[in-house]
């Protein structure tokens, strides 16, 4: 029997799942699109209680986790998923358009790994991505 129809050792390794959490539906169609380029498979979640059920069944590898989302905030979100026992160490990254310190420090406060500015680059979110997945889901830069 030919050596390649049993090696269950070439099997292609998973792409780094990733839970963007926005309500706006263009906001998110955005991040799926620059995020499946670049080789990362995506679920999405529109409020905050959607963000907390989907990151406890699907245990992402990295959340994008919109600071205004409905029903519950992003911020409760995040101190909601940091208690979880089966997610509570996923990196987090808070997206909001709120500049100041208070802001920063309350989003660092609720759990948050890192903290970008609406509008960013997206060098700064490659950098994230590089970050918390490693750079191994590169697939082609836009």
């Amino acid at each position: 029997m030919p050596s390649s129809l049993n090696n269950s050792a070439e099997t292609t390794p998973a792409r780094p799942l990733v839970l963007v959490a926005d309500d706006h539906e263009d906001t998110r169609l955005l991040f799926r699109t620059v995020l499946e380029v670049r080789g990362y498979s995506v679920i999405e979640a529109a409020d905050g209680e959607e963000t907390v059920r989907t990151a406890e069944s699907a245990r992402p590898d990295l959340i994008l986790m919109d600071g205004s989302l409905p029903r519950l905030s992003g911020l409760d979100a995040t101190e909601q998923i940091r208690r979880s026992a089966d997610v509570g160490n996923v990196p987090i990254v808070f997206i909001s358009g709120h500049t100041g310190p208070f802001f920063l420090a309350r989003a660092r406060e609720a759990g948050c790994n890192e903290y970008l500015v609406k509008p960013f680059n997206l060098d700064e979110l490659e950098h994230v991505l590089e970050k918390y997945c490693g750079n191994n889901a590169r697939v082609i830069a836009v």
